[in-house]
């Protein structure tokens, strides 16, 4: 009985090992760090104004869906606030696991927003330079 125990067991877990190592179970994690480093290098190779304004408008756009991401969760953490008795001794672990991801998802926005504040700057500052050296070309032929 033991050994048929074993033997089960030994395959269900040989089954979750190939299910865990599968590359579809991967594909969306792969996905968003690709994109992560994807951004980070059009930040760190920016060089004119339109390339400030689309990483600033990336920024944004994700500040906007993770701040969806923490309505969701500040509703499901009402919830587990309100039903704590629908979950048991379980109620306690999911209130703090969900505050832990409101606290994370917040800190994740606001620095979304500043790094789309730090670029906006970056690309008006970029516009007032080319501004300057505009007007300063333009009196330069108006001398000649």
């Amino acid at each position: 009985m033991k050994t048929k125990l074993a033997k089960v067991f030994a395959a269900l877990s040989i089954v979750g090992l190939l299910a865990s190592l599968n590359p579809s179970a991967f594909a969306a994690q792969s996905d968003d760090a690709s994109e992560t480093s994807k951004i980070h290098a059009a930040a760190q190779n920016a060089t004119t104004r339109s390339d400030h304004e689309a990483v600033a408008k990336y920024y944004e756009d994700a500040a906007t869906q993770i701040q969806a991401k923490v309505e969701e969760q500040k509703q499901l953490l009402e919830h587990y606030e309100d039903k704590s008795y629908l979950y048991g001794r379980r109620a306690q672990d999911l209130q703090s696991h969900t505050t832990a991801l409101v606290r994370h998802y917040e800190k994740t926005v606001k620095t979304h927003i500043q790094e789309a504040a730090l670029h906006r700057q970056m690309a008006s500052k970029l516009e007032e330079n080319h501004a300057v050296s505009g007007t300063q070309t333009a009196s330069a032929a108006d001398e000649l």
